[in-house]
């Protein structure tokens, strides 16, 4: 997979009118998964401008699906309070709300996410992104090689870049694309090369990756395979070695990557909730056959393996499959997924239709 596309190549579905629905398959037992979770899912499906919430109905138990259409959706970051989302898009950062206050249902939903407040940003191509606890956000600015905020009368403000990238210019030097977050602070980064000239990182797909330290700006792991998605879990730090198709941790003593499994797609996007992994699948994009310009393409061959969209439920502790969906049509890749414990049968409202029309919420405080 050669990512991103340019972004004049991208169709932008979401931008005059809704994208088509999305056509989902699971495995018998994800259902049950999901139930055992106590808590829903949403994930995104950037070419496809759709953010995807699942659940299941607070009545008859049986999967639920609401989209929404966003251009170009990528990282989600959920607020500790799972009262607050906010949702990487093409040219904008946009925070929902959850309008249901605690214990209150309406038309069969536990919580309703509507947009609340976007900040404009332009195309920066925003990968992975954070919400801490007092809202403050925090992003992967990949066209400008830097950990970034937003900032009033700004499109970002920088806060962190690699030792090798010199300069903040908008020319994705090294395409960072996910960070670890520990203690409400960046920790770890992720990166398709070293490199410091523009979309440098593109010459070594197949091994120019590198794992960051964010406080040493040293460089934990390099000649990775297109690393994604490092995220800290009890005390651990997991991570996709996406162009290897390999789930696993680190050992930071040692300084490898240790797999637990392999993903039958391009793993990118991961979400990690007691002894679980939940990790979002890729096929090749329209213009690739499939992954041969990758390790991960022989690895799919060896395992008699297609590459498949969608997410992939993996037991961190054996590396045994637990449950799956499939997206059967309307989206090729995936991009990230979050957990939202305790909400059982979300919700959400985007800018098209009749919904958005409605939300009006007066603060009664005088």
């Amino acid at each position: 997979m050669t990512e991103p596309e340019p972004a004049e190549k991208e169709l932008t579905p979401g931008i005059l009118a809704p994208a088509p629905k999305i056509e989902i398959a699971t495995s018998p037992g994800f259902g049950d998964w999901l139930a055992s979770l106590g808590g829903s899912l949403v994930f995104t499906a950037y070419h496809s401008a759709k953010v995807v919430f699942l659940g299941r109905g607070l009545e008859d138990g049986a999967l639920t699906v609401s989209e929404g259409t966003f251009p170009r959706c990528m990282g989600i970051g959920a607020h500790p309070s799972m009262r607050a989302l906010v949702l990487a898009t093409k040219h904008q950062l946009v925070r929902f709300e959850n309008l249901l206050p605690p214990g209150v249902v309406y038309e069969g939903h536990d919580a309703i996410f509507s947009p609340h407040r976007t900040w404009v940003t332009g195309y920066l191509d925003i990968h992975d992104v954070a919400m801490m606890a007092d809202k403050s956000l925090l992003f992967v600015n990949t066209m400008f090689s830097a950990l970034s905020t937003v900032s009033d009368g700004y499109s970002f403000k920088p806060i962190w870049q690699p030792a090798f990238i010199t300069d903040l210019v908008p020319e994705d030097r090294c395409h960072m694309n996910g960070m670890a977050i520990e203690g409400n602070q960046p920790r770890f980064v992720t990166a398709l090369g070293g490199t410091n000239v523009e979309t440098g990182w593109r010459e070594n797909l197949a091994a120019g990756g590198v794992l960051i330290d964010v406080a040493t700006r040293q460089n934990i792991l390099q000649g990775l395979a297109m690393p994604h998605s490092p995220r800290i879990h009890d005390g651990r730090l997991w991570m996709l070695h996406s162009g290897q198709g390999g789930f696993g941790y680190v050992d930071l003593q040692a300084r490898k990557f240790v797999e637990v499994a392999f993903c039958p797609g391009y793993a990118r996007g991961m979400a990690l909730t007691g002894n679980h992994a939940i990790i979002c699948l890729s096929m090749p994009r329209s213009d690739e056959k499939d992954f041969s310009h990758l390790p991960l393409g022989e690895r799919l061959r060896e395992h008699g393996e297609e590459a498949r969209s969608g997410l992939v439920v993996i037991d961190i502790r054996t590396g045994e499959t637990v449950a799956w969906l499939t997206a059967l049509s309307g989206a090729r890749e995936l991009f990230d997924v979050a957990v939202l414990p305790g909400i059982r049968c979300p919700k959400v409202i985007d800018f098209f239709g009749e919904e958005i029309d409605r939300v009006m919420l007066m603060d009664p405080r005088r």
